[in-house]
Parts: C-alpha cells; sequence; structure tokens
C-alpha cells in the first residue's frame, strides 16, 4: 500500500473529523448500544485518526487493535489511554494477510480513507470475510470523485479528471477503485446480506484554510503531470493562479466523500 506521511494525516485529521457524517456514526452507534464491551479492528489505523474520532463517543469498555503497515506511523499511535480503553498496535500487511488482521475476537472493523484505494477483488475479500464473522463495518472517508472549486479556473475540469484518473492507478492493492469505491462498497456488501447507511463525508476548505489546500493542490498538479493527458506548461500555470487565489484568501475547495455503516441484518 502506497504509504503516507505522518505529517499529511495530522495536517488532514481536522477536516476529516469535521467531514464524517453524523447520521452514519449514530447508526454505529446504535449498533453498539449496550455492550459492555467492545473490541475494534481499525485497518491502515495511520496513526489513530478513528480511534479518536469515535472512542470518545463510545460509552461502552473499548479493546482496539491497530493495523497497519507503516511501523513509523503504529509508533505514533495512541501509547497511553484512559482506563476504559485498551490500545494494541498490529504490524500487518491488509492487502497480503487481511485475514489475520480479523482473526481473533472482534466487534467492530473501522477503517478510514482506505477503500478508494483499494482493488474491486480486495473490496471483494473484505466483504466476504466480515461477513464470514457476522462483522459490522464503519468505512468513512471514501473519495467519490467531486471536486469543486471556488472561483472556478478553465483548467479545472482537466485537472479533476486527471486526478480521477490516477485514483485508479495501483495503490498497492492492485487497480484501485478510486471514485467508484463508495457506490461499490455498498453493491458489495448489499450482496452479501448487509444493511448500509451512507452519507456524504465532503471535505470543505474556507479561505482561511491555506496550508491544506497548498499541499492538495500540489498533490492534484502532481497527479496531472503523472497522467500525461495535459501538457505540464499548462498544469504548472493553473497550479500558479490556484496558488495565488489561496495566497490572497480567495480560494475554497469541496472534496466530495462517502462514509458508510454495513451490519449484518441480523443485528438490531
Amino acid at each position: 500500500m502506497s504509504g503516507f506521511s505522518a505529517a499529511w494525516l495530522e495536517l488532514r485529521e481536522p477536516y476529516d473529523l469535521r467531514a464524517r457524517n453524523p447520521e452514519v456514526i449514530d447508526a454505529l452507534l446504535a449498533v453498539l448500544a449496550g455492550a459492555p464491551s467492545l473490541t475494534i479492528v481499525d485497518l491502515a489505523c495511520g496513526t489513530g485518526s478513528t480511534l479518536r474520532a469515535l472512542a470518545p463517543r463510545i460509552k461502552s469498555r473499548q479493546n482496539w487493535r491497530l493495523v497497519d503497515n507503516d511501523l513509523s506511523l503504529l509508533a505514533r499511535t495512541p501509547q497511553s489511554a484512559p482506563p476504559d480503553l485498551i490500545v494494541t498496535t498490529m504490524p500487518v500487511d491488509i492487502e497480503r494477510d487481511l485475514e489475520l488482521a480479523l482473526d481473533g475476537p472482534t466487534d467492530l472493523v473501522t477503517t478510514s480513507a482506505l477503500l478508494d484505494l483499494v482493488s474491486d477483488e480486495w473490496l471483494q475479500r473484505l466483504a466476504e470475510e466480515t461477513a464470514a464473522r457476522r462483522l459490522p463495518v464503519y468505512a468513512a472517508l471514501s473519495y467519490d470523485g467531486r471536486i469543486e472549486f471556488t472561483p472556478a479556473d478553465a483548467m479545472d475540469a482537466k485537472v479533476i479528471a486527471a486526478v480521477n484518473a490516477h485514483q485508479r492507478t495501483d495503490k498497492g492493492f492492485g487497480p484501485a477503485l478510486g471514485p467508484k469505491a463508495a457506490l461499490a462498497a455498498v453493491q458489495r456488501f448489499e450482496r452479501v446480506g448487509y444493511s448500509v447507511v451512507q452519507g456524504a463525508a465532503d471535505w470543505t476548505f474556507t479561505p482561511r484554510d491555506r496550508e491544506i489546500q497548498n499541499e492538495i493542490l500540489a498533490g492534484w498538479a502532481a497527479a496531472a503531470r503523472d497522467i500525461g493527458d495535459t501538457p505540464i506548461a499548462d498544469v504548472i500555470g493553473w497550479l500558479g493562479r490556484r496558488r495565488d487565489l489561496v495566497d490572497a484568501g480567495r480560494s475554497s475547495i469541496r472534496v466530495g466523500h462517502r462514509d458508510l455503516f454495513a451490519r449484518p441484518t441480523d443485528i438490531r
């Protein structure tokens, strides 16, 4: 799986937290309500942002198993916790050893910003393996291909198309689903007999959010360069104009994401 730096994960976390769909989280909490204790497996955990988003809202005692193949990120996950929260880390490559990550006592599987990076085959495997264990799944922040700029630029559509093409390249699991991931996930879980609650979880960047806008714009320009359908001079020009708008406090961006909570239909 392609790596992400701890600095980037730290930068995006507050926007991820703000974007998470409250109705999807409420559906998750309703299913978990009343359990005296829970074991939660967080796939591709990064530095633990899903734990930080959910743990304060879950009233049960919690045992979190944080799974990632990046040891430097695992080292930054919570090393201490309140008495009702136990955190352990598992250095596992979930592309190769998903089943190992899911084995053992588990009540819930979570992941964030992962499904758009995986292949259709791996997503099907996730649905089948969680269904075999009757495990509910919370999958947040899957990119869905929507990018909206204010103000607009004549080059925006070409760059967005290149970004979406780049999202479908191999991220370590085979050809990635990219913008199709959220819809595909709903279909895969429904096919294995799950009920799915889903909703928008868009990033929204205001003119005040300059650092993350500049970081994302640079990444999108690099993606457009790598795809190669647009002359590099045009990409550079677009990036320069966009950065000028950010610096002038005139740039807003919305990036489409989807959250879902999938549960076996025999769980209330």
